[in-house]
Parts: C-alpha cells; structure tokens; sequence
C-alpha cells in the first residue's frame, strides 16, 4: 500500500459537524496531482448514492460499500415496520449489528433531520473504523474525500425546504391512499 505523507501532512482537520475547509471537487484537483492514476481512480467509487453498483478492487472501497449497502437494507428494514409494511427481502452484509442499532436509532429519531444528522455521525464513525491505523495510507485519504462529501451533504440540509418538501410528500402520500382506496374529500 502507497504512503502518502506529504498529502496528507498537508490537509487542514476535518471535524465532524463543522464546515468543510474545503470543496470535495477542490479535493479531488489536489488528489489528480499527487495520487497514483490508480489510486485517483479508485475514489470514482467513493459515494453514500449508490452502494449497491459494483465496488472496483480496492479493499477499503469494498468495505465502505458492504457497510453503506447494510445501513441502507437496515433502514428499509425498520421503515417498513414503524409503518407496518412488509419487509423487504435481502441478505444484510456486513457490520449488520452496527448498521441495525444506527437504523432502529435514525427511525426513532424525533425528526428526519435528527435522524439524518444520527446516520451521518454512524458514516463518520464507519470510515474512521474502515481506513484503519495507518494515519498515511491511501485509505485516509479515501476516508478524508468521504468525510468531506458527509460535511458538504450536512451544510445542504435546508430545515424551512425540508419541512415544506416533507408536508408536500405526505399531503401526496394521503391523496393518493385516498384517491386508491376510492374514497373522496
């Protein structure tokens, strides 16, 4: 594995909760100019969208993946039972007891917004755990392009857009419950 100390020696602390020092783009630009093409490569699959696509051949991205695509399962497991609906099929892979304690937690959370602050301080903590000891290695550096996705995805929760798409979505949700079960206003 690569060791990356002049990188990494130069990039400001991130902390959870705070404002990025920098963009995830701005990252990437430094990354382009000091990381091996394999290396920069890698980091394509580095992302909270879509942990069920292919996860490429890099451990660190394989764990990332394998415990995103559990959270996300485990989410839609304790969704459908606090609203009593089937549950969802599937195979939970990974860290499936940490992935299920942060989900009952986020659905029990008072707001979406506490829960989704909830799931990202358990991602936070899930990358510490994934990209392991070695303070210089190319995982921190993986792990520093994530933390800083999970501070710009914080920095775009918008509470006043929230609610008002919340009560929109659900407004949508009961009119059409009533439009199907034949019942009108």
């Amino acid at each position: 594995m690569r060791e990356y100390y002049y990188f990494i020696a130069q990039l400001p602390s991130l902390v959870y909760g705070q404002k990025p020092p920098m963009s995830s783009a701005h990252f990437k630009s430094l990354a382009e100019d000091l990381l091996e093409d394999s290396d920069l490569k890698v980091m394509e699959y580095l992302s909270f969208n879509d942990p069920f696509s292919p996860e490429g051949s890099c451990a660190f991205v394989k764990n990332w993946r394998n415990w995103e695509r559990a959270l996300k399962l485990n989410l839609a497991k304790e969704r459908a039972i606090k609203l009593k609906r089937a549950v969802p099929d599937g195979e939970i892979p990974f860290f499936p007891q940490e992935a299920s304690i942060t989900a009952v937690k986020a659905v029990d959370e008072k707001s979406p917004l506490d829960g989704e602050y909830l799931l990202d301080k358990a991602r936070w903590t899930a990358i510490d755990e994934i990209a392991g000891r070695d303070y210089y290695s190319v995982n921190n550096i993986y792990a520093y392009y994530l933390k800083l996705l999970l501070l710009e995805r914080r920095q775009g929760f918008n509470i006043e857009k929230g609610f008002a798409d919340y009560k929109n979505l659900y407004a949508e949700i009961l009119a059409s419950a009533h439009h199907s079960s034949g019942e009108t206003k």
